[in-house]
């Protein structure tokens, strides 16, 4: 096991999840020791669901604005994905999909199945997100969702047919990571 040195950390003020300028020691690939620096941000760990309607071949997706995209260059900063949100303290990962499908989108969901886990960007945050495929009825009785007025969530549902999800996987048209990898192996694994 490597040996790695923390030798400063110095928290930023003011922030909602500290961040952190970490200067630490660790080992090259030839065992010599070299110190780096890195900002490092520290967040809860996280859910992302992929609703599917088998019956009706279609999945349930969310538009909504994201402010990173927008600074990044995006023309409009609105990205299509997944359910997604934050574990709470004192939850299961399960429990936080039930809720953030709830608020996000509106449904009462079945099915609820694991398939993996990844971070988000292993380089500067902390945060691992479970990846989950779960079933909803499309045609079913539900709540309003758009998410919590709050946390200031807008956002819009979208039902996608297979087909269309297929399409836009392919022309390389989902830009969010968990997004992508959660329709990759939905069509991978039918």
């Amino acid at each position: 096991m490597a040996t790695i040195n923390i030798i400063n950390r110095e928290t930023v003020p003011g922030t909602k999840y500290p961040l952190q300028t970490i200067t630490f020691q660790k080992p090259d690939l030839h065992g010599q020791m070299h110190d780096q620096k890195n900002e490092i941000y520290f967040r809860p760990d996280a859910v992302a669901v992929l609703l599917v309607d088998i019956k009706a071949e279609k999945f349930l997706l969310a538009r909504q604005f994201r402010l990173p995209t927008f600074l990044n260059g995006s023309e409009t900063g609105y990205l299509v994905e997944t359910c997604a949100g934050l574990i709470d303290e004192g939850e299961t990962p399960e429990q936080a999909v039930r809720r953030e499908v709830q608020e996000e989108m509106g449904y009462t969901i079945s099915n609820l199945e694991k398939v993996g886990g990844v971070y988000t960007s292993a380089g500067s945050i902390t945060e691992f997100v479970h990846l989950f495929m779960a079933e909803y009825n499309s045609t079913g009785t539900h709540e309003k969702g758009g998410g919590k007025a709050g946390e200031g969530e807008d956002i819009e549902l979208l039902e996608l047919n297979f087909s269309e999800a297929r399409e836009q996987v392919r022309m390389g048209s989902i830009l969010d990571a968990k997004t992508m990898l959660l329709l990759q192996h939905y069509f991978m694994n039918i």
